[in-house]
């Protein structure tokens, strides 16, 4: 329960309304237990045929009985005293001091018995001659008062509700505005690990099973317990040796909610745990809904889904099963605590004593049937916030356990600290170096290899060395896990490298603060990251204040002005989803344009062109050519096209984490095997695809030649104009023109 506590500092600013909802909290176990206390009026009245004021001077004269009895004891104890004064022995001194502890007990009886005498007194003068004389109408007031302290009980209940459901909303919103913004200061590599799935469960599911303790907690975990103390102390007022008794179940009681909570703590971890599978199903699902419609995969996601909720229902019904048990239980150590009391009284009652076995358990002569039945109703009225209790004890574990998720992702630690003592950091104009650079995966906790052993992955990058100087245009190639991403992605610190470090004009990056570093990179990656905001937005997001004219012309430079203005609302469309409204190679200039827009020293080209069209392609690269002038840039490839070369600095080459060669393209084509061989496989592949691509130009021609031979009527300038439309057709499904690219293109 450590964690479930750490909410209070979230609640602490509203205290005051907590404050006031213990208040009304209080009065609802009031109203509790003057509704109860009416059964002794009404038991009189119906059962007795009594008045109360008959009730009342026959309570009167037994107090003043009791009371004249005491009297009388302490006097005779007094007798005894004045015998034993002026002697001296061993016995007479045990006799005296066995007179004055029964002295002592005697006045405290008196006291009693006189407090009873001043209570029934007070009662006769004060409330009696307020009620009315005849029977009948005498209950119907008792009755109405019932109804009454009722209707302000559920008036207490509905006030007490909204305050802690107001506190707890606004708990909750601050605590997951908390566990966001611990979360965006996480590292790349710690966000991996956790994964979108185990996030996402965090910020719903686990926010709502805690949101529904709190509300608890400040709810009937606070009224129900004071209703039960107010039943406690209206017993002890009837019996307080009684009401002991059935105290004696409460220890018992305490150790089966312990064991029940502990089982119910790990039940609530393991079922969270698979809601959160439940959400990778999903997210999986949705996220390759392409694939899974085109492969007919949908039966083995179903499948997949299936076995998961199967999980999920199993670890579910552990949980009902312990909540179904814990009310009976509940109830059965009531009703035994209340049988406890009530033999006792029974028996005081039909054989009209006022003790057991020597041990008094009533102040009066006897105990009456009056007094028998309040004592049953108010011990009843302890079972009642007992039982609910026990309702609220598996949700209340079930959100302890859900703290515990919570505020382990709040108490992570990014793998990428910041400095205590930053150093400043000018806009780059020399150098950046990576000096003896070696990196390794972090390992993930959760998936556990054969044995049981922590999963690890080898090093990804092994002493690796490397200067550029600035404004050079660097291409980092190699084969799929070289470990060329790695690399540069360590210029933002996305990661740090295990040993090693990376240099700006001489500055160890880690010494430097992390929102300084990142504003003098620009990052455009291969899966093209857009919001779903309009273009403007997505493209002013490279630097925050930006104006309309820098970001169109930002727009401009990235060779994207073109396809934005054909659009019906120009900078004010939407992109979608993940950009899905655009086409590949519109997300990519849009991404490209924000990039530019931030202007940065530093610019990183993640297999920026991998996924789109030559056309596309070659536009990016035409806006890169001028763009990259100034700037340090690092281009990330599997493959090198002839746009690339007219304007590279240097190609650096890697493979299985290290870099074997570093120079301009013709002098490793001659001296390095990789690359050439890289080169070599690129230029195959695109002498394919440009036959590919003459074959369906002669095909088109022919098709053309055909449709006029069958037409020889249509006018020449027709049957071009027939040619001129298929062409366009043509480019705009093959996407080689930013006619390709229209919305409607793109949409479908």
């Amino acid at each position: 329960m450590d964690n479930f506590w750490r909410v209070i500092p979230y609640v602490w600013p509203y205290r005051r309304q907590v404050y006031v909802s213990v208040l009304f909290g209080c009065l609802v176990a009031l109203f509790w237990a003057l509704n109860l206390s009416a059964a002794l009026p009404v038991v009189t009245v119906l059962l007795r045929g009594q008045g109360l004021g008959d009730y009342l001077d026959e309570k009167i004269d037994d107090a003043q009985g009791e009371t004249d009895k005491k009297v009388q004891n302490l006097e005779n104890l007094d007798q005894q005293l004045k015998v034993l004064e002026g002697k001296t022995s061993s016995r007479v001194d045990d006799q005296r001091v066995r007179i004055l502890n029964d002295r002592d007990r005697q006045q405290k009886r008196l006291i009693a018995a006189s407090r009873n005498l001043a209570t029934m007194t007070w009662l006769k003068s004060n409330l009696l001659p307020w009620l009315p004389g005849d029977r009948f109408d005498l209950l119907v007031c008792i009755l109405l008062v019932l109804v009454i302290a009722t209707v302000l009980k559920g008036l207490c209940i509905f006030v007490q509700d909204v305050l802690v459901g107001s506190v707890v909303e606004l708990t909750i919103v601050a605590v997951r505005k908390e566990c966001f913004r611990k979360t965006l200061g996480l590292d790349f590599q710690t966000l991996s690990l956790d994964g979108t799935s185990q996030l996402m469960a965090k910020f719903t599911f686990d926010m709502t099973v805690l949101s529904t303790g709190l509300r608890l907690l400040g709810g009937k975990v606070i009224r129900e317990p004071l209703k039960a103390l107010a039943c406690i102390g209206l017993a002890f007022m009837v019996s307080w040796q009684l009401t002991l008794l059935s105290l004696l179940f409460a220890p018992l009681a305490g150790l089966v909610f312990y064991r029940i909570g502990r089982k119910l703590k790990a039940a609530s971890h393991r079922l969270m745990e698979s809601m959160s599978r439940i959400y990778k199903t999903l997210e999986e699902t949705f996220d390759a809904i392409k694939v899974v419609i085109a492969f007919n995969g949908a039966g083995r996601h179903r499948q997949r889904f299936h076995r998961e909720n199967k999980t999920y229902y199993g670890k579910a019904m552990q949980i009902v099963k312990i909540d179904a048990l814990t009310s009976p239980t509940t109830e059965l150590l009531g009703i035994l605590a209340a049988l406890i009391a009530l033999l006792p009284g029974a028996y005081l009652v039909l054989r009209g004593t006022n003790s057991i076995w020597g041990f008094r358990l009533v102040s009066g002569s006897s105990m009456d049937v009056e007094e028998l039945m309040l004592l049953y109703v108010l011990l009843a009225g302890v079972i009642d916030p007992a039982r609910k209790l026990s309702t609220t004890y598996v949700k209340i574990k079930r959100a302890a356990a859900a703290a515990d998720r919570i505020f382990h992702l709040i108490d992570r630690k990014s793998l990428v600290q910041q400095t205590s003592e930053p150093k400043q950091l000018p806009r780059h104009t020399k150098s950046i170096e990576f000096r003896n650079i070696h990196f390794t995966y972090a390992g993930d906790t959760r998936n556990l290899g054969p044995g049981g052993s922590k999963f690890s992955r080898p090093a990804v990058l092994d002493d690796v060395n490397l200067k550029v100087n600035a404004g050079e245009m660097i291409v980092v190639v190699g084969e799929n896990g070289s470990g060329k991403s790695t690399l540069v992605n360590l210029l933002p610190r996305l990661f740090d490298p295990d040993n090693g470090s990376v240099l700006i004009d001489g500055v160890d990056i880690s010494d430097v603060r992390l929102m300084k570093l990142r504003e003098q990179i620009g990052v455009v990656t291969q899966e093209t990251l857009l919001f779903d905001d309009t273009i403007q937005n997505n493209i002013g997001y490279g630097r925050c204040g930006a104006t309309r004219a820098e970001i169109e012309e930002a727009a401009q430079r990235a060779n994207a002005i073109r396809f934005i203005e054909e659009l019906p609302e120009g900078f004010d469309t939407g992109v979608g989803e993940k950009g899905q409204r655009l086409s590949g190679g519109q997300r990519q200039r849009v991404a490209l344009a924000r990039a530019i827009l931030r202007d940065p020293p530093i610019l990183i080209l993640d297999e920026a062109t991998s996924a789109i069209d030559a056309q596309s392609e070659r536009l990016i690269h035409q806006a890169l050519r001028e763009f990259v002038k100034g700037r340090t840039t690092f281009l990330i490839t599997h493959s090198v096209s002839q746009s690339i070369l007219d304007f590279v600095t240097r190609i650096v080459v890697m493979d299985q984490g290290r870099i074997v060669a570093v120079g301009p393209h013709e002098t490793l084509l001659e001296a390095c095997p990789l690359y050439a061989r890289l080169y070599k496989a690129q230029v195959r592949q695109r002498a394919t695809a440009d036959d590919a691509e003459t074959d369906d130009k002669s095909c088109l021609l022919r098709l053309d030649s055909a449709d006029e031979n069958s037409h020889p009527d249509l006018p020449r300038n027709t049957a071009a104009s027939g040619r001129s439309d298929t062409k366009k057709t043509t480019k705009r499904v093959s996407g080689n023109s930013d006619a390709a690219e229209s919305p409607e293109s793109a949409t479908g």
